[in-house]
């Protein structure tokens, strides 16, 4: 229990900080506003957001469960995490909270939000290639090395790992 406690804690930190204040002071320093009514758009932007949390939510879950730990560097699971969210791609976590920032920016008709979303995702790209990957495989060896081959970092397989 005290596990899923510090992975909601230091999500909970991550998101406010990189998916709440940033965007909101971005959209802020644009001038953008919510808008004054829901429309289709709108709609679709709220979903494609809730989508993306609902990802990000099972990836903290899958952490704390089967892997023992948080989503944060400084406290990573203890046992390589292959099952839930993680069959599909490497990544889901930084994908679900990019989709989340693009639906915001659908949500907002805000292009510098979908930009922030773009910068997001090159910015988590380089650092899992820098320190995210070469730490997994150190950690986790040959187990981190089969699931880098059955599962792709960002683009999932048409069909997913059964493991």
């Amino acid at each position: 229990m005290f596990v899923l406690a510090r992975a909601l804690t230091y999500s909970t930190l991550f998101v406010a900080f990189l998916l709440v204040l940033l965007p909101a002071r971005l959209l802020a320093w644009s001038g953008i506003v919510a808008p004054a009514t829901i429309g289709p758009l709108e709609l679709a932007g709220l979903a494609i957001a809730a989508a993306g949390a609902g990802v990000c939510i099972w990836c903290i879950l899958a952490f704390a469960t089967l892997g023992r730990g948080t989503p944060a560097p400084f406290d990573p699971p203890r046992r390589l995490v292959v099952r839930g969210p993680y069959r599909f791609v490497r990544n889901p976590m930084y994908l679900g909270a990019a989709a989340a920032l693009a639906g915001a920016a659908v949500y907002y008709r805000s292009s510098s939000l979908l930009a922030y979303a773009g910068i997001f995702l090159v910015v988590l790209h380089v650092f899992v290639l820098a320190y995210e990957e070469p730490t997994l495989a150190r950690t986790f060896g040959s187990d981190y090395d089969a699931y880098r081959a059955r599962v792709r970092r960002w683009l999932p397989r048409l069909r997913p790992s059964a493991r």
